[in-house]
This record gives C-alpha cells, structure tokens and sequence, in this order.
C-alpha cells in the first residue's frame, strides 16, 4: 500500500520520535510504500490564512499553497498518524494539517448543504500517539483524540475500513519497562499493516 505517515512533534530525540522513526522503518520493512511526512521538518504552516478561510468552498488548484499535501493524501491507501497527545488535543501544527488540507472536495463533498465524506482512497487508518496523563484523566476529559480518530477521522475514509488507535497513557510515569512494552506493541501492529 501506499501509506501516508503523518508525524507532528518537534524534538528528534523525544520518544515520539523514535516510535516514529520505527512505524516508518517497520512499514518500509513490510513492503509498503511510504511518504513519511514530518510536518515539522517540512516546515508545515498550521494557520488558516483569511483567504484560505474566504475561499474554503472554492474549488481549489495546483496553485493553492496546500495543493503539494492533498496530492499527498489523495495518492494514500492507508493513512498512519504519529503524535504526542498536549492539552487534550493534538498539537497545533497536526490541527493545522486537518484545517488547512481535508477541504470540501478532498476529505468530504457538499450536497444540497451537507457534507458527504469522501476520502475513500484511504482503507486503513493507524494513530500512534501518547498522552502525559492517566487514561482516567483523559476519559474525564472525553478523550478528544481518541473521539476524533476512532469516530471523525473513520466517517471520512473509505466505509468499513479498519481504524486502529495505540495510545500510551501516563507518559508522566512511564518505565523503561512500559515504554518498550509500548514500542513493542506499535511495532507488531506496523508489521501486520
């Protein structure tokens, strides 16, 4: 498959950075075809511009500023995001990504005022993500990401397909030992993909 790899966190020597570097080296082992997107290394801006906003439902072109990353996502099979959980949402550069490249003919049509989803090239969907934080603490909160994956992100893509979510909770009081049950975890879902 051709496996779109959306990374967001801005320290390469972070433990997101390395489960990062091992989805991309575990999927390439597999067979896949991988466009390992850094939206950090690249530069991503997260920011709505005003007339990104005024012409979100025009229909937009090669010479949109975004244009390169919705060929990204639209070449995609399967789509894999690689993120640390901040405030109880993603970080603002992932957000961004979301706001500025899952536009009205790209991740949904709009008929008759409502919106359809449409990102069907997209047949597996895998978030790999932590959180500071207990699981209790995010359930209190309502756990947006996990929601915002596990039901948002599977209305868009292809119906039925399989959406995978690997979280590793109470980073604030991880081990060696829960840090590499975690990797080990990641890895074998990244070898199955």
């Amino acid at each position: 498959m051709n496996i779109l790899v959306l990374y967001a966190h801005p320290v390469e020597t972070s433990f997101n950075a390395g489960l990062h570097r091992m989805i991309v080296e575990r999927l390439t082992a597999a067979g896949h075809t991988v466009d390992d997107c850094d939206l950090y290394a690249e530069g991503f801006d997260p920011r709505l511009t005003r007339q990104e906003r005024l012409d979100y439902h025009n229909p937009r072109g090669p010479a949109d500023a975004v244009a390169p990353y919705v060929e990204r996502l639209l070449r995609a099979d399967a789509l894999v995001l690689s993120y640390p959980v901040w405030n109880y949402g993603f970080p603002a550069i992932l957000k961004g990504f979301f706001d500025r490249v899952f536009l009205p003919g790209v991740s949904f049509k709009l008929v008759d005022g409502k919106a359809q989803p449409s990102l069907h090239n997209i047949r597996k969907v895998a978030a790999v993500t932590t959180y500071g934080g207990s699981r209790f603490r995010a359930l209190l909160m309502g756990d947006p990401p996990r929601r915002l994956i596990k039901r948002m992100l599977r209305a868009t893509v292809k119906p039925g397909a399989p959406v995978t979510y690997l979280a590793h909770y109470a980073m604030n009081l991880s081990t060696d030992g829960t840090g590499k049950a975690f990797t080990t975890k990641v890895a074998a879902r990244m070898d199955e993909f």
